[in-house]
């Protein structure tokens, strides 16, 4: 079948505007996977620096008993709290508000060959939702200098506490207007 020129025009306007719409789209979807895959690497960042610093803990803590025993033989009062216990789930919300809040050693300077450690506690107030990637963000930084032993960390816990804290303020006045 043969097509007028006006036909052929306004077949072509139509083409126009129809790869106008789906570029616009595949712009779209391309930008939500790179999205998509930025969450994915800071998640998986966090993760597995959640994981180096709870290794460094347990092996802080295995050195300890073990330098306990060497000194002074058998420890009359082993905690029984751990053994009642139920784990929590290594990678939900639960186990990793639990991590965070639970203590991690952070190093100060050497007093001699001994290294001296502060319990340090990240304040994480669960919510329905999972963390924000600017969080799991914040508290990446926090936890790779926890686990490099950085001075930097005193000051990064405190901006950190007064980002929370201005935020819950601000919640607060906001939820009383």
């Amino acid at each position: 079948k043969l097509m007028t020129e006006a036909e052929v025009g306004e077949l072509l306007v139509q083409i126009e505007l129809a790869i106008k719409d789906y570029s616009e789209e595949l712009i779209q979807q391309l930008a939500l996977r790179d999205e998509l895959e930025f969450e994915k690497e800071v998640k998986n960042s966090f993760i597995s620096i959640l994981i180096e610093v709870q290794n460094k803990q347990k092996e802080h803590r295995e050195s300890m008993k073990k330098k306990k025993k060497d000194k002074g033989g058998v420890q009359p009062s082993v905690r029984q709290e751990r053994v009642t216990r139920m784990p929590v789930k290594r990678f939900s919300m639960e186990g990793i508000s639990s991590v965070i809040q639970s203590g991690i050693r952070q190093t100060f300077g050497n007093s001699g060959n001994e290294k001296q450690y502060l319990t340090t506690v990240i304040p994480y107030e669960k919510k329905g939702t999972p963390p924000t990637v600017e969080d799991l963000q914040i508290l990446t930084t926090i936890l790779l200098a926890m686990k490099e032993d950085s001075e930097k960390v005193p000051v990064l816990l405190t901006d950190y506490i007064l980002k929370v804290k201005a935020e819950t303020s601000l919640q607060i006045m906001q939820s009383s207007v």
